[in-house]
């Protein structure tokens, strides 16, 4: 049974039951392929149905369940396909951040991205895959709102959220979350420097990392793909 002291205040059932099953399915608390009763979840949460089959919807918009008329609902599996295209509009907006970025970048913007970078150490440090996770995220936001472009933020949100479930299993490793850090590292440099070039070639490298944590996954783990 999934208990939750959270208060409804502020927010919908519907909010309440899709953020709890959003976070249980990019964490792979729920792997690909785990069938969904709206039943059952209403249960767990103790609420009505309905607030249910509108979380269900929600997510199955982002691509994280597969609905199904007449058929068990169930956590969706990874799609190479929907990977590379959002892998590929995430590149080509993050790019264009990053140049603009670098015609706005100052001390002030650089200190703000440099304590960022030292609490992504500090989790690495302390064996802190999902805190790494979740500030190696918010580096990139930074970027985009340091950088005059915070829409930006929600585009590469949306594209991001489609190899979440990914990430997760690949920022396991401390060693791999080391890498990650210093890409951000020498990022940072360049955009201090304000040099859109070497600031896009990093980016550009930084991005293709994912190329073999997918490759892996697929290989260890082919039951999780469609």
């Amino acid at each position: 049974m999934l208990e939750t002291t959270e208060p409804l205040e502020r927010r919908t059932t519907t909010d309440l039951v899709f953020d709890r099953l959003h976070e249980e399915i990019v964490s792979l608390k729920l792997l690909p392929g785990t069938k969904l009763s709206e039943a059952e979840v209403a249960r767990r949460f103790g609420v009505s149905r309905q607030p249910v089959r509108d979380a269900f919807n929600r997510l199955g918009n982002l691509d994280l369940l597969l609905i199904r008329p007449q058929r068990a609902t169930e956590v969706r599996g990874f799609s190479m396909e929907r990977i590379a295209h959002a892998r590929f509009v995430r590149l080509a907006v993050e790019l264009e951040v990053i140049r603009h970025a670098c015609t706005l970048w100052d001390d002030e913007r650089a200190a703000e991205l440099e304590r960022n970078l030292d609490q992504q150490q500090q989790a690495i440090e302390a064996g802190q895959p999902d805190r790494f996770h979740a500030l190696d995220r918010e580096f990139h936001e930074l970027i985009c709102e340091l950088g005059g472009c915070p829409l930006a933020i929600e585009t590469i949100g949306e594209c991001k959220q489609k190899v979440d479930r990914l990430c997760t299993l690949g920022l396991g490793r401390q060693r791999a979350a080391a890498t990650l850090l210093e890409d951000h590292r020498k990022l940072a440099r360049a955009l201090a420097d304000r040099a859109p070039e070497a600031a896009t070639s990093i980016a550009r490298e930084h991005l293709a990392r994912l190329d073999e944590v997918i490759a892996a996954i697929r290989d260890s783990h082919s039951g999780y793909f469609e």
